[in-house]
C-alpha cells in the first residue's frame, strides 16, 4: 500500500512541475484568436499582412549563384500578426520569417535565399506564408533568368558543322 502511495505521490509531482515548464514565451495565447464562428461569420479585429512587393524578380544570374531578397511588410490590422511557418515551394528557396508577433502598424520583413545550382532558363518559385490572418495563406514570389555558364556547358565548345 505504501508503495502504491509512493508512486501515486511521485507521479503527481511529476506532472505538476512539468506542465507550463516551457521557458521564455514569446507568443502568449491572448494574440492568437478564433476568427471564425460556428455559422462561418468573422468575430472581432484581425491582423492584416500588406506586402510593398509580392513578387521580386532577380533578373540575370549565373547558374550555381545564391541570391538573397528581403519582402517588406506591414501589419495593417488592428490586432497582433503572428507568423506561423514559411515554406519555399522546392528545397532551393529557403525563407527566414520573424518568430515574434508583429504589432499593429509594425513592419518587419521575411528574408528569403535561393540558390540556382542545377537550374536554368527563366524559373519562378513560390513561398507560402501561413499567419493568422483571414486568409490564412499568403503566398509570395521570386523569379530568375538562369543562364548557364559557358564553361559549363560542354557542347558550347565544341565546332558547329556548316
Amino acid at each position: 500500500m505504501k508503495l502504491l502511495q509512493f508512486i501515486f505521490i511521485t507521479t503527481s509531482l511529476f506532472f505538476v512541475f512539468s506542465c507550463g515548464q516551457n521557458g521564455s514565451k514569446e507568443i502568449s495565447t491572448n494574440d492568437v484568436q478564433n476568427t471564425n464562428s460556428a455559422d462561418g461569420k468573422t468575430n472581432g479585429s484581425l491582423p492584416d499582412i500588406k506586402f510593398e512587393e509580392e513578387t521580386h524578380d532577380f533578373g540575370r544570374i549565373t547558374q550555381g549563384e545564391k541570391v538573397s531578397c528581403s519582402f517588406k511588410f506591414k501589419n495593417t490590422g488592428s490586432t497582433s500578426l503572428i507568423i506561423s511557418s514559411a515554406s519555399g515551394s522546392c528545397g532551393c528557396t529557403v525563407p527566414e520569417f520573424p518568430k515574434k508577433p508583429i504589432l499593429p502598424g509594425e513592419e518587419e520583413k521575411i528574408n528569403v535565399i535561393f540558390s540556382s545550382e542545377g537550374k536554368s532558363g527563366i524559373v519562378e518559385k513560390s513561398i507560402s506564408i501561413v499567419t493568422n490572418c483571414e486568409p490564412s495563406t499568403k503566398i509570395i514570389y521570386i523569379k530568375a533568368d538562369i543562364v548557364v555558364p559557358v564553361s559549363a556547358n560542354p557542347s558550347a565548345d565544341l565546332p558547329t558543322a556548316h
